[in-house]
């Protein structure tokens, strides 16, 4: 009788270099997760799922007051004004965006309709981000949320600061600080030369009249508070803050 012969599987030597060859190192595995880095600021720069350029000339809509909500939206160069116009047709301007601003973030609360128009008051570039492509991105980067954040807060002591403005401050000076706002004033410590603001815009946004407006223009010059020149642009100094500080 014969016995059976029990068959074993032949051992297979790895050696310890190939080993490590089969394993990806550290170095490898690093340069993977540096090409998938999420940065924020390029994100915001460049198109892809979900986000668009847009650009604009003088006085074009973005959205106006009624369209669906359905979209974020962030200034990459020129400036934006914010609107509302009541069932009585008065127009009041709720804000005055530059680069580096968000603008219809309303959406991501739950808002179904815009409650004011955007549109551009100087040759501008802006990015169209879909509502559930930056619901996605916030949830998942921590950068771009920061930085929204960031956003968010500045601009709800914006709004505090101008309701105080209105409540206890005089046309005058509501005019004076929407002047040094639109010049930057504060920003890294300089001034910058804006271009000449159309007078009903200011009206609009002080709460007054033209006249009104143009009367304090006129006085801010002969000041020396503002100056204007042929180019059609404004400076305005330092000086300005004189009609802030003091009654």
């Amino acid at each position: 009788m014969r016995k059976r012969v029990k068959k074993t599987a032949p051992k297979v030597s790895v050696s310890k270099s190939k080993a490590a060859k089969s394993r990806p190192s550290k170095t490898k595995v690093s340069s993977l997760k540096s090409l998938v880095h999420f940065d924020a600021q390029t994100f915001l720069d460049t198109v892809g799922v979900g986000r668009f350029i847009g650009r604009y000339k003088l006085g074009e809509v973005v959205f106006l007051q009624g369209d669906p909500a359905d979209a974020v939206f962030y200034v990459q160069k020129g400036k934006v004004q914010i609107t509302v116009v009541s069932k009585q047709g008065k127009e009041g301007v709720v804000a005055v965006l530059g680069a580096g601003e968000f603008f219809g973030e309303g959406c991501l609360a739950g808002q179904p309709l815009h409650i004011s128009t955007a549109a551009v008051t100087a040759e501008s570039s802006i990015i169209r981000i879909e509502k559930q492509t930056m619901i996605k991105v916030l949830r998942e980067e921590p950068t771009l949320s920061q930085m929204f954040m960031t956003f968010l807060l500045s601009r709800n002591v914006q709004v505090e600061a101008d309701l105080i403005d209105h409540l206890f401050n005089s046309s005058e000076k509501r005019l004076a600080r929407i002047l040094l706002l639109l010049a930057n004033m504060g920003t890294e410590g300089r001034m910058e030369t804006i271009p000449s603001v159309n007078q009903e815009i200011l009206a609009a946004r002080v709460g007054t009249t033209r006249s009104r407006i143009n009367f304090f223009m006129n006085k801010f010059r002969k000041l020396g508070f503002i100056d204007y020149n042929g180019a059609g642009t404004m400076k305005v100094h330092t000086s300005l803050l004189n009609v802030i500080v003091h009654d």
